[in-house]
């Protein structure tokens, strides 16, 4: 299993999120996406594993008709700039990618301002999906081309020709080498040559053996594109769209029969760990989607306690909302300032902070089956299992109480997102559910500590929570310890915090997230 298996994802569409000018102009360089660094500690605090950046190499307007697939778009920085946040980011365990736009180019591409200056004369004639000198193109060429889905202004190339592909691979080695990138985001994957993908794949795990090939797929079978052959995922358009609707149309017979049929028993998906969304720079921001604000809690629950790799769009953790308006995405790519979040919902980012804990504590829930307990038009009840850990998802999107009733192995079970205990008798489980409520039941809270009232100062909320080797730490409780080292989960791939009792030399190991948290109001460790 490697780290993508189990990840989190926060996804940025780059010149949106920094207000980039709307065209490169060809100006001076700009450093705005810089600003990523001030939110590395709002993305531990979501317990985000990657960064998935989406276009940042030169290009002419949004990023999606490049100029130059190894230089920083000068609107955002340039490549030096970028290297320090790749660094920054990987110091702090977030990992990076990259959108690979090998789909299309630009009009000013290189190559084809060549053919533009040179007509039948240059060299790179074979580059573009058929270019003929049989008549004019829409844009004026004396030659014709094939515009991708018919925008002439994105060129679409030829990825049979052999040149093609080399200059592609070359750019992919230079961000790896020089940047450590983690994995690529292929835009337009069904427009893609399956070849290009295999030499791809080949050349990518020969350089590292966990980096990630994600596409992007609308419509048809995913295993088409994701196999052993060629990537290692595609986006879930099936469920991402099951997700609010389901919500919107009181019926959670949608989104849990499309899970069935990817993963469930016998699922045709079971063995693809699919990317999984509930909004992204393409498509209107979920809370401009879903009818009742009351439902984004129970949209989250699901994206991160269902089947697949849940990521997170920015700025939808707070529930900001954006259109596509008169042909236009700008809407669903706002400048954002972390300090500053326009009309945000801390309730709904809150829920999230806690389903990112909920996630790195339950291995079940990350990559255990899917099985469908109770499902209703307005409840629905599933549960995760993994080497005998089982972990139950409840969701009640009616605007009353519901009684939850269920059948259960387990002589105990608590919810954790709110930390109280579901009652079990006789092998039989009952809780009853608030309106438009989720729980995440389990039987070992090792989220939620209740713990006895302190009288230990609050630590600031920007305190330094890195975890020093070899430093000594005072417990909230009193005890004093010394970090050993940090360590993985050797299943899970959790960071564990090694530490001894300076008092007797006992050794313990704790989940990093839970070491660095909070009891109460105040921090559980303390740096001395």
């Amino acid at each position: 299993m490697y780290w993508y298996d189990d990840a989190i994802i926060y996804h940025i569409y780059p010149l949106g999120f920094c207000g980039a000018p709307k065209y490169n102009e060809g100006g001076p360089v700009e450093y705005r996406l810089n600003k990523v660094l001030d939110w590395i500690d709002h993305f531990k605090e979501m317990n985000v594993d990657a960064i998935y950046f989406g276009p940042i190499f030169e290009s002419v307007e949004h990023g999606y008709d490049t100029t130059d697939y190894k230089t920083i778009d000068r609107r955002l920085g340039d490549n030096n700039s970028f290297k320090h946040i790749c660094e920054k980011l990987h110091e702090n365990g977030i990992k990076v990618i990259l959108d690979g736009v090998f789909n299309h180019v630009g009009r000013k591409f290189p190559q084809f301002v060549d053919i533009q200056q040179n007509g039948q004369n240059s060299g790179y004639c074979g580059w573009f999906q058929n270019l003929n000198f049989g008549g004019q193109s829409p844009c004026g060429d004396n030659f014709w081309y094939e515009g991708w889905n018919g925008h002439y202004n994105l060129v679409k190339l030829n990825l049979k020709n052999v040149g093609v592909c080399d200059h592609l691979i070359d750019a992919v080695n230079y961000w790896i080498e020089e940047f450590k990138i983690d994995g690529i985001r292929f835009d337009a994957a069904d427009c893609i040559e399956f070849e290009f993908f295999k030499r791809i794949r080949d050349f990518c795990k020969g350089k590292k053996r966990d980096f990630w090939l994600m596409g992007e797929i609308i419509h048809g079978d995913y295993k088409r594109w994701a196999n052993p052959e060629m990537l290692d995922s595609t986006t879930n358009y099936e469920c991402y769209k099951g997700l609010w609707s389901s919500h919107n149309d009181k019926n959670y017979f949608e989104i849990d029969y499309s899970i069935n049929r990817q993963s469930g028993n016998g699922g045709i998906y079971k063995d693809i760990n699919l990317y999984t969304f509930a909004d992204n720079h393409d498509v209107n921001r979920l809370a401009s989607t879903v009818k009742d604000q009351n439902h984004l809690k129970n949209i989250y629950t699901l994206l991160y306690c269902m089947p697949g790799i849940p990521s997170i769009y920015y700025g939808s953790e707070y529930g900001i909302k954006g259109i596509k308006e008169n042909n236009s995405d700008d809407g669903l790519r706002p400048c954002l300032d972390i300090n500053n979040i326009p009309d945000k919902n801390e309730d709904l980012y809150r829920h999230i902070v806690k389903l990112g804990r909920i996630y790195r504590a339950y291995p079940a829930l990350r990559t255990g089956s899917y099985q469908t307990v109770i499902v209703r038009n307005q409840q629905l009840l599933f549960k995760k299992e993994l080497n005998g850990q089982t972990v139950y998802v409840a969701l009640n999107l009616e605007d009353r109480e519901f009684d939850l009733n269920f059948n259960t192995h387990l002589p105990a079970l608590v919810d954790v997102i709110n930390g109280i205990p579901v009652q079990v008798n006789n092998g039989n489980a009952y809780v009853k559910m608030p309106a438009y409520s989720s729980m995440i039941i389990v039987t070992d809270d090792i989220v939620n500590t209740i713990e006895p009232e302190t009288t230990a100062e609050p630590v600031p909320e920007d305190k330094d929570t890195e975890i020093i080797i070899g430093g000594k730490y005072l417990h909230y409780k009193g005890g004093e310890y010394e970090v050993i080292s940090l360590a993985r989960h050797s299943e899970t791939l959790e960071e564990l915090v090694i530490y001894k009792s300076l008092a007797t030399g006992d050794i313990w190991a704790r989940p990093k997230s839970i070491f660095i948290g909070k009891a109460g109001e105040v921090r559980r460790f303390v740096l001395i």
